[in-house]
This record gives C-alpha cells, sequence and structure tokens, in this order.
C-alpha cells in the first residue's frame, strides 16, 4: 500500500484561505533514490518514470486528489499561462509557465530547483494560479500575465495573495556582466536587485526581491515570500546550481501546488 502521510510540504500562512488548499513540497518523503532522493516530481529529468509517479501520487494524495489530477506543464521559462478548464494527460502537458482555473479538485503543480514557484489565490472569487518564475519568466512577466488570466477568470488583483516558495537566494545566486546589462538596460532602476560578488565584473543577484517587486508594481494585493534558500538547504530543497557546481548529471524537481476545495 502507497503511504501517502510522508510527502513533506510547507505551507504558507498566507495561503491559509477558505477553500483554498496548497503546498510547497520539499525533496522529503519519496521514493527516489541517489541524487534524486527522495521526492523528485520532474517528469523532465532523468530520474524512473516509476518513481516519479509515484512521488507525484503521494503530493496529489495531500489534496485528496488522484495522481492524474495534479497537474504539470512542459516549462519554457516564458510568461505563457494556460487556462485550466479540464485535466490533460499526463504526457500533452502544455508548453508554457503558469496556469490558472477557478474549477475545483485539480491541482495546479510547477515545478523548480532555484528558480521562483508562485501561488496565486483570490478565495472570494475562487480562483487560483501557479507559476515558475525564473529570472527569464520573471523578466518577461509571468508574474503579470498570470494575475492577467486570474482576472479574466473574475479575480481581482487587489484581492490577490501571491506567495514566493523556495527560490534562490542571492548569497547563492553569482551572475555575470551580461546578465546585469540586461536588467539595467531593461529599467535602470533593476540595479538594486544587484550587488558586489567577490568576483570582478560579477554581481549577486536577488531574485526573490525582483520577484516581488514586479509583483508589487503590478498591483497584487498580497505578496508574501518564504525566505528559504533551495542553494543553501540541501536536505529538505533540490537545487539546479549545486547540481552543476559539483558536475552532477541531473537534478531532482521541487513541486509547488494549489488547489480549490470546492
Amino acid at each position: 500500500m502507497t503511504d501517502t502521510s510522508i510527502a513533506v510540504a510547507i505551507e504558507a500562512e498566507a495561503l491559509r484561505l477558505s477553500g483554498v488548499i496548497h503546498g510547497f513540497f520539499t525533496r522529503q518523503g519519496g521514493v527516489s533514490g541517489g541524487i534524486y532522493a527522495s521526492l523528485n516530481g520532474g517528469a523532465g529529468s532523468a530520474d524512473d518514470p516509476d518513481a516519479v509517479a509515484e512521488n507525484r501520487h503521494r503530493m496529489a494524495a495531500r489534496f485528496g486528489l488522484k495522481r492524474e489530477h495534479l497537474l504539470g506543464l512542459y516549462q519554457i521559462h516564458s510568461p505563457e499561462v494556460v487556462t485550466v478548464q479540464e485535466p490533460w494527460p499526463e504526457g500533452e502537458r502544455p508548453r508554457a509557465d503558469a496556469m490558472v482555473t477557478k474549477r475545483p479538485g485539480v491541482a495546479l503543480g510547477v515545478s523548480s530547483a532555484d528558480c521562483g514557484p508562485l501561488l496565486f489565490a483570490d478565495a472570494e472569487a475562487g480562483v487560483v494560479g501557479a507559476a515558475h518564475a525564473g529570472w527569464r519568466g520573471a523578466f518577461t512577466g509571468v508574474g503579470e500575465a498570470t494575475l492577467a488570466a486570474m482576472e479574466r477568470l473574475g479575480a481581482k488583483r487587489e484581492r490577490v495573495t501571491a506567495v514566493l516558495g523556495p527560490t534562490i537566494s542571492r548569497a547563492a545566486y553569482e551572475v555575470g556582466p551580461e546578465f546585469t546589462a540586461r536588467f539595467r538596460e531593461a529599467d535602470p532602476d533593476n540595479a538594486r536587485f544587484f550587488t558586489p560578488s567577490t568576483r570582478a565584473d560579477h554581481r549577486m543577484f536577488d531574485l526573490p526581491a525582483y520577484i516581488g517587486a514586479r509583483l508589487t508594481a503590478a498591483g497584487v494585493g498580497r505578496f508574501a515570500d518564504l525566505d528559504l534558500c533551495t542553494y543553501g538547504d540541501e536536505d529538505r530543497f533540490f537545487s539546479y546550481r549545486r547540481a552543476t557546481h559539483r558536475g552532477e548529471p541531473d537534478y531532482g524537481r521541487l513541486i509547488a501546488a494549489i488547489a480549490l476545495t470546492g
């Protein structure tokens, strides 16, 4: 019998809303081994597909749902948003980086391993959303696009709560001069998200602060950052950058998910 009780998820106080269930799953409580240990939810990883399926089953069970009702995307670091009417087959994931719905009984799940997982809710309207916000997605407006898609379903952005889950922190995110220049050329005020690195011509980038600033400027009602660093907390989180620094061949993916209960 599958043990569905041990998929470990972090809940945000700001998203404990009537009719809404959510979780930022950690890497703890699954069946994967090796570099994927243990709750790897990444369908795009090179992990054993049966292990990933069992892990996603455990996550879905925390929501009281079947595995196929925990939806995922083929993420492409874009501002593309999908409006969910019905679940899709696991092998037919849309190419996008965010989802919104007003349908109960489906969990919107995004994967990450340093990028920012964002969960959104307007409990009064009964509309939720989830977005994968890496630097490119945040830069091109995935957060703003998610708010706009929620409004098309009847939400009001001034009522929306958005929470950022485990994300690489500024202390672990060194970038080169071309990266910094891209942001400064787009808006000189973006310089505030960069601080000096120990390496010449490099900077430390504050992705969580940038995501929060973009959403606040877009008029989100409430933004909260769990202030958890994927790179620095190996016991709980996967990290693409940490795996790269170690020369590992692949990395596990964390899942953040949100659903309406009815």
